[in-house]
């Protein structure tokens, strides 16, 4: 078993800026996982973006507090707390926050 909390130092020791916008960690990745490709939390502050980028594994971002309008390929959608987004392995993605508070989200990723 591991567990692995968002303030452990393996955690903070990840923190990057991801595709432009977000402040990320990699909670889990592949120095840990077999199958999956990794577990990271991101904050976006308002009026920033994750710029649209296409990522060779399938996604899921899972929206924990704020506001955003996520997109993929050629569809938008404004996504809020509790709310998933199956992004698939190839697909154009990007992540407007439009709210004005941080947008907090999980990214699971795992190959095609």
């Amino acid at each position: 078993m591991i567990v692995r909390n968002v303030n452990d130092r393996e955690v903070l020791e990840t923190t990057y800026l991801a595709h432009g916008g977000a402040v990320a960690q990699m909670i889990l990745d592949r120095r840990t996982l077999k199958e999956i490709g990794f577990l990271a939390i991101a904050s976006l502050k308002p009026g920033k973006r994750i710029e649209d980028h296409v990522d060779p594994m399938e996604e899921i971002y899972f929206v924990l507090s704020g506001w955003g309008e996520m997109r993929v390929d050629n569809e938008a959608r404004e996504i809020g707390p509790g709310d998933a987004v199956w992004v698939p392995a190839g697909a154009v993605h990007g992540l407007l926050n439009r709210g004005e508070e941080d947008c907090m989200i999980l990214v699971i990723a795992s190959p095609a």
